[in-house]
């Protein structure tokens, strides 16, 4: 190693002492150039600026392909990490729609089938049908709130009294109905006294809301075109409800009641009117005799909010009894009041409306 490089002084005054060393003998040596000689700077090698990037790596050869980056601080480029977004997913309906539409058919092809053969067929079918809303009700109000509304006189008061309005009409309903709420009361005496009063109180509701809100599909059946008003009563209600579901899963962005039922919209509510005002339209003008086109517009209208709040209705139960269905006896419907919620107050709206256009029959 040279001493130059290690910062040792230079220039004209510069001799070799014996401290340092003699120089070598010889005829080639000059001590003069050996004094004034400085070493080459070590250089390290780096690529040519001029070079372009093929060249580089043709002087480097495989190795550097190999070994990773040319230089100690160069990190490798990772490749890009962002995920990709999701492809948009086709809207779906929450229920089995082959499973709900089989289901609706053959529950239509029964009603149908029933009301037009015999009507004392058609109203087993309404006392069934309550008696099952009833038996759902009721279960659900025990698992979930530990609520024991009496069974027993329940149904059988249900069914007197859709006999009864179909047999004496409304003067039989409301007889039936005071009973049947007098059978609940005196039935929960026979158990402790505790939770006495929520029971009875249950009890009471159930007979309204189910068997008392049916009376009225019995009561429309004693008219001479009877058979007719229930299926345009039917039909309504059906068509109010699919309207809704329709527009509502095709366009609806505007919640209607977010903390009741919060797959329902505005859209949806504009639906079932449009569609039920169409229906009454066509139903009081072809199907009731003496029934003109724009009464049926205000009976759809009608149908399509006591069917709106109906289902708002049961929601409201459902969801303070923290369950999505009252049932499971229908396939993609749920179970039987799942399907009643919208039919059983639509019946009275519809029974008055066609008495105050058409009369009694």
């Amino acid at each position: 190693m040279n001493d130059s490089s290690w910062g040792a002084p230079q220039g004209a005054g510069y001799r070799s002492t014996p401290e340092m060393g003699a120089p070598p003998a010889g005829p080639a040596y000059d001590v003069h150039a050996a004094q004034q000689t400085r070493p080459m700077p070590i250089v390290p090698d780096v690529p040519d600026a001029g070079r372009d990037a093929d060249d580089r790596d043709d002087r480097n050869g495989d190795a550097a392909r190999v070994s990773g980056p040319l230089f100690r601080d160069e990190k490798p480029q990772e490749p890009m990490s962002t995920p990709l977004p999701p492809p948009p997913q086709k809207k779906r309906a929450g229920r089995d729609l082959r499973a709900a539409i089989g289901v609706g058919v053959g529950l239509g092809a029964l009603v149908v089938g029933s009301l037009f053969i015999v009507k004392a067929v058609f109203v087993g079918v309404v006392v069934l049908a309550v008696v099952v809303g009833l038996w759902e009700l009721t279960s659900r109000l025990k698992e979930r709130k530990g609520i024991n509304a009496p069974l027993v006189p329940l149904a059988v008061g249900g069914a007197a009294m859709v006999v009864a309005g179909y047999v004496r009409e409304s003067e039989g309903a409301w007889v039936a109905m005071a009973l049947t709420a007098l059978a609940v009361l005196v039935w929960r005496m026979t158990e402790p006294p505790e939770g006495y009063l929520k029971d009875v109180t249950a009890g009471v509701f159930a007979v309204f809301y189910v068997p008392f809100l049916a009376t009225f599909v019995a009561m429309m059946l004693t008219a001479d075109d009877g058979a007719w008003r229930v299926l345009t009563f039917l039909l309504l209600t059906v068509v109010s409800d699919t309207g809704a579901y329709a527009v509502g899963w095709r366009f609806g962005t505007h919640k209607l009641a977010p903390r009741i039922s919060p797959g329902k919209t505005r859209e949806g509510l504009f639906g079932a009117v449009g569609f039920a005002m169409v229906a009454g339209a066509l139903c009081m003008e072809f199907l009731i005799d003496g029934g003109t086109w724009w009464q049926g517009l205000l009976i759809g209208l009608a149908v399509a909010a006591s069917a709106t709040l109906g289902d708002l209705g049961e929601s409201m139960i459902k969801r303070d009894l923290g369950i999505k269905d009252m049932g499971t006896l229908l396939p993609g419907h749920g179970g039987i009041m799942d399907r009643l919620d919208s039919l059983l107050p639509s019946a009275p709206v519809v029974w008055l409306l066609l008495v105050l256009f058409v009369g009694s029959g």
